[in-house]
């Protein structure tokens, strides 16, 4: 019979570094993994519904597909406010008798393991197996003491479920991020105080053409970038004119006379790095210049341009854009610039600028 790892957490939400781990886990000790999802742990405070966190687990897994991962509402059933890893670890052993049994845990845990309950019990009736994290030093007494063995696994990423909830990474399954999107959970209930349920709908979709885009032309790390920047590109949408005008005064004088349309991309880059604790520059650069262009754009600056013009929710066929981007950004964003540049041509001269124009020149000559 194979070995069974029990993989406890809040999973709140769950993250693509708990599933790395649980591969590593797997192919190592050649075993089946479960996720229990924990009821009230003890050292976490737990921001949403147990059934809210089971369902984005069943999710991750469905999308994960892989057979050896499984879930356990064990402990969700189990009577009481509390529910103690000693006592999933002795359903466990019971349950299955003649298996092998591994408890997995995180590194912090590792160092806090001595003050769980009935630690030794755990100890005597399951291995403890862990995974390190980037930043926590382990408490080889510990280690020693309880007979724990390391996976020695260093990939599983920095992202961490709190990140998570406050769109600090995207580094989740797709489809834990759908059913965030679509239950209004963590970082949404801040945006939906910002954009509208329209303009929400718009960002929604350009967060997910981004990070196709993105994903085919550079892999994981760009794409979840992608996401978050396609997300938020739009958070200074709904600001008046008047308080917009009063920022771009203070914070971005060299363009506080361009027209009324374009400010959302200056104050929704001032309300992404203040409200929403964004510090990472690409993506503040990706919001400040998605509307108008500029000359000298980063990569990720050309993705989120080219879809929030493409996107299909615009109400015309921009499948050619899309497909044309997916394959190459670099052609794509030339081909969604110079149909950008047709459509303009027909509005009023006080909608052009000087960004704009040097984006065009930059990009497509004369």
């Amino acid at each position: 019979m194979r070995p069974l790892v029990i993989f406890g957490g809040s999973f709140d939400p769950i993250h693509n570094g708990h599933l790395r781990i649980a591969k590593v886990a797997a192919d190592k000790y050649d075993a089946d993994v479960v996720f229990v999802l924990a009821k009230t742990p003890r050292w976490k405070n737990i921001t949403e519904s147990e059934q809210n966190r089971l369902d984005m687990l069943k999710a991750a897994l469905e999308e994960i597909n892989d057979p050896r991962f499984s879930c356990s509402t064990i402990e969700l059933e189990r009577e009481g406010d509390f529910s103690y890893s000693i006592d999933t670890v002795k359903a466990f052993s019971e349950m299955y008798p003649g298996r092998k049994l591994y408890t997995l845990i995180g590194a912090d845990q590792v160092n806090q393991f001595d003050r769980w309950r009935e630690c030794e019990g755990i100890a005597e009736r399951s291995t403890i197996i862990f995974s390190n994290r980037p930043g926590i030093e382990i408490n080889l007494e510990n280690v020693k003491k309880f007979k724990m063995e390391d996976l020695n696994f260093y990939s599983s990423g920095e992202v961490s479920s709190t990140r998570v909830r406050v769109l600090n990474f995207m580094d989740i399954p797709l489809s834990v991020y759908s059913y965030i999107i679509h239950n209004h959970l963590y970082f949404m209930k801040e945006l939906e105080m910002y954009i509208t349920p329209k303009r929400l709908k718009h960002s929604e979709s350009v967060a997910l053409v981004a990070y196709k885009i993105a994903l085919s032309n550079f892999g994981q790390e760009m794409a979840e970038k992608a996401l978050i920047t396609g997300l938020i590109h739009d958070l200074g949408k709904k600001m008046p004119e008047f308080q917009a005008r009063e920022i771009m005064k203070k914070e971005y004088p060299d363009y506080q006379d361009y027209p009324e349309y374009s400010l959302h991309q200056w104050t929704g880059a001032y309300l992404a790095k203040n409200v929403m604790g964004v510090e990472d520059e690409s993506i503040l650069l990706a919001i400040k210049y998605h509307c108008t262009g500029r000359a000298g754009m980063t990569a990720l600056e050309k993705i989120i341009y080219s879809a929030d013009k493409i996107e299909p929710t615009r109400g015309y066929d921009s499948s050619d854009m899309i497909r044309a981007c997916i394959e190459d950004y670099e052609k794509g964003f030339r081909y969604v610039l110079d149909e950008n540049m047709k459509f303009l041509s027909n509005k009023p001269l006080g909608e052009q600028n000087g960004l704009t124009e040097d984006c065009k020149d930059y990009y497509l000559g004369d």
